[in-house]
């Protein structure tokens, strides 16, 4: 008798703890042959724990192969795709890969990227299809996340106080404009604005 048959003839009720275990996960397997996320978890664990062990077999390939005939290239696109659901459950409003191979599209980006492209797609109103994922990621690819400029990066620490002097100088710019540099000529401002720069790159490089 096979492996095979002798798990299925097995009496579960009186399976150890470990066993008791496995036959939850395989019941959920047979009960979802056609929901690839209810599978990919169960078969993950399954995996993850090494519990194809209580039934006897080496590895993780020959369980799925003799007890389930799947090829083990199946079994572990059946687990990316359920662990892409998970990544995207908190951030898609409900909204999710509803087949393997809409997920797959997505299984080879990080994390934080496949949630990145999600919203993307989602904000971007096509239908949910692999194609049209793979379409939307293949432009973004193209143009690349957006940026943020560097303007934003070199004043996004300033204290109030030194924002008002700015400020003020500022004003004293505009006014010494306006009465076409006759109260501070424009040669005796660019000198100022030169000692400020030179105070500034003098205490970078004491410190």
């Amino acid at each position: 008798m096979d492996r095979r048959r002798q798990a299925n003839n097995m009496d579960r009720k009186s399976l150890p703890m470990g066993e008791n275990r496995l036959a939850r996960l395989e019941t959920i397997i047979e009960n979802h042959r056609r929901q690839f996320y209810s599978s990919g978890r169960a078969l993950k664990q399954i995996r993850d724990e090494r519990l194809y062990r209580d039934l006897l077999f080496d590895n993780f390939e020959a369980y799925v192969r003799q007890r389930w005939d799947m090829h083990r290239s199946h079994a572990y696109r059946l687990i990316q795709a359920a662990a892409v659901v998970d990544n995207l459950l908190p951030i898609g409003d409900g909204i999710v890969p509803q087949n393997e191979s809409q997920a797959r599209v997505l299984a080879r980006e990080n994390k934080d990227e496949q949630r990145r492209l999600w919203r993307g797609f989602i904000s971007s109103g096509m239908a949910l299809n692999a194609a049209n994922i793979r379409k939307f990621i293949r432009s973004q690819k193209k143009t690349g996340p957006a940026k943020k400029p560097k303007s934003v990066q070199l004043v996004e620490i300033v204290s109030a106080g030194y924002k008002a002097a700015v400020m003020a100088m500022l004003d004293q710019i505009r006014w010494a404009k306006n009465d076409a540099w006759q109260t501070t000529s424009k040669p005796a401002a660019l000198f100022w604005l030169k000692v400020m720069k030179e105070h500034i790159l003098t205490h970078d490089e004491k410190r």
